[in-house]
């Protein structure tokens, strides 16, 4: 039987999987890497950190089966980062990571003077601190000389698949983050490089996520012990590796992942951008389209407030009382503890606990994040539906997606029924099936994962909760607004 590995290039780690063909996951490998904070509000990593993890990693991964049975590796990774080459192919500077908010000077530029109108007609989106395009003018503004020396443009995973394969390439999901897709007719925006002086010739060539860009380097090879007819498939941002991961391909079918960040992923047949731009209208890593809203603080919450504050790793002993007060919490979060994208795009929004009285407790505080998450992601969900989006259920990926209670609260929050699947390894389980795809071992994404993902259990909503959650919401929707003049002046 034919093996293939996926690479999930994450924010605190490299996770990579050995899969069989008929999906079965054969082994799991972690490298752990810094993030390296200059500046409040900044964050950065080594492309070298993630290269050397991620070589290290593979050599265990592979250490123990026959290496002539790995066909091929493709990739999901976090999105948005700028990682810049010169002429020689070394790193210029650290890469300028998704969460970092130094841009928002670029992102007002582009969103008032060039206009957030004519943003959306070139790109379909509109510019948040987190996207690509406003580092390129941060560095351009801020460091000059570096901006000299560009000669390659790339993303975080993209860098993975140039080392390994020696191919400047990226895929037209991932390349939607950038703010220099024309995402509609899946090409790179000429305006959108003109204003960020960035020529063509500096990026890299568009591919689907799915598609073979070449094999293994000779070099890379000898070094694994791998053939080099081994096939690099360029995979997916990690959202929509998720999506293929959990078999959200079919259109209207969506997922909420609640990893360090959360997003809300529906997948859509056909293009299509909501009024307001709240959400972002990607492109999917089957060939088509899909919607996003992402909260760049989800499970990252929780791991703050239980390991930082309440000083303890124990998770499950702090969720096993909470089951009686769903919707009777008078105490509310909001999850802006590095901002907010979506739908706020407010880089000085922060995290607040709102509504403490005397009698509020350790539960109440440790369920007021659980639900200050999913009602954020609510906030998404609410966006999806007015612009005609029809969501009757929803797949449920990441670290969060592992507690019940969580699982439970998002149910009652949404008021649909959360799936979780079987095999719960979200983009690295997704870019092992988009290699399969590369290399023919299925013919569509769609047909790979009819085939292979399964549901491991469903949750579903309890009519009552949900009632109370509906009035809970319409309280923390008025919350955001009312701090956020207050927000600028802390």
């Amino acid at each position: 039987m034919n093996n293939y590995i996926g690479i999930d290039l994450g924010t605190s780690s490299v996770k990579m999987l050995l899969v069989a063909s008929n999906g079965e996951i054969l082994k799991s490998v972690t490298r752990e890497y810094p993030i390296c904070y200059p500046k409040s509000g900044w964050s950065e990593q080594s492309p070298y950190d993630w290269y050397n993890a991620t070589i290290d990693g593979l050599k265990e991964l592979i250490a123990d089966i026959d290496k002539s049975t790995v066909k091929g590796i493709s990739f999901g990774g976090q999105m948005h980062g700028l990682v810049i080459l010169d002429e020689n192919d070394n790193v210029i500077r650290p890469a300028i990571l998704w969460n970092d908010g130094r841009t928002q000077k670029q992102t007002d530029y582009l969103n008032e003077a060039v206009g957030k109108d004519t943003l959306s007609s070139y790109t379909a989106n509109i510019a948040f601190a987190g996207f690509t395009a406003p580092k390129i003018l941060w560095v351009k503004e801020n460091e000059p000389d570096n901006f000299a020396r560009i000669c390659k443009i790339m993303l975080p995973k993209d860098y993975l698949a140039y080392r390994l394969s020696g191919v400047f390439a990226t895929d037209f999901s991932d390349a939607s983050g950038m703010l220099l897709l024309d995402v509609k007719n899946r090409r790179w925006s000429r305006e959108m490089c003109e204003i960020c002086g960035v020529d063509e010739s500096k990026l890299p060539k568009l591919y689907e996520s799915y598609e073979k860009i070449g094999a293994l380097l000779p070099s890379v090879a000898n070094e694994l012990g791998l053939s080099e007819d081994v096939s690099i498939s360029i995979g997916a941002g990690d959202n929509a590796a998720a999506a293929v991961g959990t078999g959200t391909v079919g259109n209207g079918s969506c997922n909420i992942s609640l990893g360090t960040s959360g997003t809300v992923f529906v997948s859509q047949d056909s293009f299509s951008v909501d009024k307001a731009n709240a959400l972002h209208s990607f492109c999917h890593s089957n060939g088509k389209y899909h919607l996003m809203g992402c909260i760049l603080s989800a499970a990252s919450c929780n791991k703050w407030f239980v390991e930082d504050i309440l000083g303890t790793k124990d998770f499950a002993n702090e969720e096993k009382n909470l089951d009686s007060l769903l919707g009777e919490n008078s105490t509310y979060f909001l999850p802006y503890l590095m901002g907010e994208r979506s739908p706020h795009n407010d880089v000085d929004a922060k995290g607040a606990f709102i509504g403490m009285r005397p009698d509020t407790t350790r539960e109440h505080m440790v369920l007021a994040v659980l639900e200050g998450v999913a009602f954020a992601l609510r906030d998404c969900v609410e966006i999806a539906k007015a612009s005609g989006v029809k969501i009757d259920a929803t797949k449920i990926c990441g670290g969060g997606g592992k507690s019940r209670i969580w699982r439970k609260i998002v149910a009652n929050v949404l008021g649909i029924p959360v799936l979780r699947p079987q095999i719960e390894e979200g983009p690295a389980y997704g870019g092992a099936i988009l290699a399969m795809v590369g290399c023919g071992e299925y013919k569509t994404v769609l047909e790979a994962t009819e085939k292979l993902i399964k549901t491991k259990d469903v949750t579903e909503p309890d009519s009552a909760i949900v009632a109370r959650y509906n009035e809970k919401y319409n309280t923390f929707k008025k919350l955001y607004p009312a701090l956020k003049e207050v927000y600028k002046q802390i």
